[in-house]
């Protein structure tokens, strides 16, 4: 079972750090059909949301720090920020931002796993998340590339609960029966700066058409549209300021 709206301990939100928000906005507002926020408050610094219809279901900001890669990045909701940070230490991570409120939407943390993959905590109040999963434009899969996947079994579902379904290739993640995510170890493939990262996955209605278009628009393909087991059909792209995203088209779509 897909997971369809905010649940604690999985995916919740996903947020794209850059030097040039304005133009992320465009490039993903002609890929995905977004809607930028009309009315983002002057306190946010920046940071806008990016709508599917009248669901948010992502965001842009500036990077606030000058060691803020151009990046994506996973927030996972949690009930309490602070009880989360600490089974973060106590389980081997790092928790990189201590949790703090941002005005009267919630509580964030960053933290990293043991291995460097950094993620969000957000601790829901006025703001849940996203308004919508698993349809064309909005979240629907997140997927930890890694070089210590034994790690990663212990780590996450000890901070989280995740479960678990190995196989020789991939580890599939999971909670209350719906699948969310999985891990992908990190080989050759994987230049060796390229460090433990989240990447999360947008649903489309036509892969290959959208790979067409990234590229139009000046991205770049990092992994051609392929079928997977189940009619599944995936892509990875990295936009013009250079942050890396994939894409699906699940068999039971369009």
């Amino acid at each position: 079972m897909k997971q369809t709206t905010v649940t604690t301990n999985a995916p919740c939100w996903v947020e794209l750090g850059t030097d040039d928000p304005p133009a992320a906005r465009t490039f993903y507002t002609e890929l995905f059909g977004w809607r930028p926020d009309s009315g983002a408050r002057p306190e946010a610094e920046g940071y806008t949301q990016m709508f599917v219809g009248d669901a948010p279901a992502a965001a842009i900001t500036p990077r606030y720090a000058p060691q803020q890669p151009t990046a994506w990045t996973v927030a996972f909701a949690v009930a309490d920020a602070e009880v989360t940070a600490s089974r973060i230490k106590a389980a081997g991570g790092k928790v990189i931002k201590e949790p703090t409120d941002v005005l009267d939407h919630g509580r964030f943390s960053v933290s990293a796993d043991p291995s460097g993959a950094v993620f969000i905590l957000w601790q829901p109040r006025g703001f849940k998340g996203a308004g919508v999963f698993n349809e064309p434009g909005a979240l629907g899969w997140v997927e930890l590339a890694t070089r210590d996947t034994a790690g990663a079994r212990d780590f996450y579902p000890e901070v989280f609960g995740w479960s678990v379904a190995p196989s020789e290739h991939y580890t599939q993640w999971g909670l209350n029966g719906q699948d969310f995510g999985g891990m992908l170890a990190m080989d050759d493939r994987f230049p060796p700066q390229v460090p433990p990262h989240w990447l999360p996955y947008f649903s489309v209605a036509d892969a290959d058409n959208t790979v067409g278009r990234a590229v139009a628009m000046g991205g770049d393909v990092l992994v051609p549209a392929v079928s997977m087991p189940g009619g599944r059909r995936t892509a990875v792209l990295r936009d013009p300021q250079g942050a890396t995203f994939g894409i699906y088209r699940d068999a039971t779509e369009g």
